[in-house]
């Protein structure tokens, strides 16, 4: 038996390099994502490097755009890697190591009777039992005589998969091979050319896959599974990263927001999970709906200008309605949504085509509606509104109409200066409107019942 569980490492805490190794042969993947944060936070935990390579030996496939997709998204999630690699920009070194191993006949170029090649270059197959212990799923052991002599390269200057993987993390350094549980069948192939090239054995970590809500492999039918179509839909990198951290991983506390430093100094192997880890669309919902109540003023105003075209408002009152969008929304688009279907209107132009019938509530009667409403105009008029907040508003107001009924006084106020049925409670639309335009709504509002 060929085993590792015995074999002194090479690597120490202090020397620690990771890397995410994905093929430019899609846009980011989320599976992609984790993988890469994951790797990021065990190098940075321990002070190590983290690096990037492209895996682009399959030259059909890979697209120049799917990679720099792959490096925006990093740039974006704030994973910044300390080395950049890619596999075409290798070849020479490839060259090298299979002329190596054909010379201490350890692989050799075979005759093909199949396939579209007379020739490919096979790896001499030990045929023994190799053991290796994962840092999440224990010892695990494959007879490799299954495998047989398998190919390593299509010609000697045309490596395959597996040989390029082994001579990168060789050259490169990498001290753990942190992947998905797909990976782990590529194991023993690797470590028979790792040990005939006489390279150290990177520890390996194979992480769970990321599941759909039915328990099945996380694919296109579930929704959105790549990062820019998540980062397009309005999510910030923070919630992106604190829910793709739970995905397969728990601190072992009831903590669930953690910024990215936090997660560097929280995050363990040791607590990832060998099950399949759900993706929840609701619960990314749930990050997102946290961290929005943390953007600042400044990001709010462009946001809001960018998602409902108006450039030209008044940043103040942007300002003013930004507890109230963010209150309402999960998704940064959901405030397109909500100027589309016109629930902004109010707040920057005063409503004029409206049913005025409705400003009466319910059993009350138009007498009565104009007295509330002359009232309640003295009463702001008097107390200068402008600038307080809606539950100062609300002490302003609230005796009066708690004393001629709350639906009788409240109810004409919110919807003469909203015209709308649905809207946020007259405080809120007081001290967001201001001063002289709602007592300019609310006087418009009497004169069309006078009429």
């Amino acid at each position: 038996m060929f085993n590792f569980l015995k074999k002194k490492s090479t690597h120490n805490k202090n020397n620690i390099v990771t890397r995410i190794a994905p093929s430019p042969t899609g846009v980011m993947h989320i599976g992609t994502a984790r993988t890469a944060l994951f790797n990021y936070l065990f190098a940075k935990q321990n002070g190590g490097k983290f690096i990037l390579r492209i895996e682009d030996t399959d030259k059909e496939r890979s697209k120049p755009e799917f990679e720099k997709d792959i490096v925006e998204g990093l740039k974006i999630l704030g994973l910044n890697f300390d080395s950049f690699y890619k596999q075409s920009e290798r070849e020479l070194i490839y060259q090298k190591y299979l002329n190596k191993l054909i010379s201490e006949e350890k692989a050799y170029i075979s005759k093909e009777e199949s396939g579209d090649r007379t020739e490919v270059i096979r790896f001499k197959n030990p045929n023994k039992k190799v053991t290796f212990i994962d840092l999440i799923r224990g010892e695990i052991t494959f007879d490799t005589t299954e495998l047989g002599d398998f190919v390593i390269a299509k010609s000697i200057t045309e490596p395959l998969y597996h040989l390029a993987v082994v001579v990168d993390d060789f050259e490169m350094g990498i001290t753990h091979v942190i992947r998905g549980e797909d990976g782990i069948s590529n194991t023993p192939r690797q470590i028979l050319i790792q040990e005939a090239l006489g390279a150290p054995i990177p520890q390996y970590a194979h992480l769970p896959l990321i599941l759909g809500e039915d328990k099945s492999k996380l694919s296109k039918r579930h929704g959105a599974t790549s990062l820019s179509e998540f980062r397009d839909q309005g999510y910030l990198k923070d919630a992106i990263l604190n829910h793709l951290a739970m995905l397969g991983w728990n601190p072992g506390t009831e903590q669930e927001i953690f910024k990215l430093d936090e997660l560097v100094e929280n995050f363990s192997l040791d607590k990832v999970q060998k099950g399949g880890a759900v993706f929840n669309l609701e619960k990314l919902k749930w990050f997102n709906h946290q961290y929005l109540q943390n953007i600042s003023d400044k990001d709010f105003i462009e946001i809001f200008k960018k998602q409902t075209e108006r450039k030209n408002v008044d940043s103040e009152k942007v300002l003013k309605l930004k507890p109230v969008v963010l209150e309402r929304i999960n998704l940064l688009s959901e405030i397109k949504r909500m100027n589309d279907e016109g629930e902004f209107d109010y707040y920057f132009s005063e409503p004029t085509d409206y049913d005025f019938e409705k400003l009466i509530w319910k059993k009350s009667d138009k007498k009565s509606t104009v007295k509330h409403l002359n009232k309640i105009t003295e009463i702001i008029s008097n107390n200068q509104i402008e600038g307080l907040s809606s539950d100062e508003i609300k002490n302003i107001i609230w005796p009066y109409a708690d004393e001629n009924g709350r639906g009788d006084v409240l109810w004409p106020i919110r919807y003469a200066l909203s015209g709308v049925d649905r809207s946020p409670d007259p405080f809120t639309l007081l001290s967001i409107i201001g001063q002289d335009s709602s007592i300019s709504r609310i006087k418009y509002a009497i004169s069309k019942l006078d009429n």
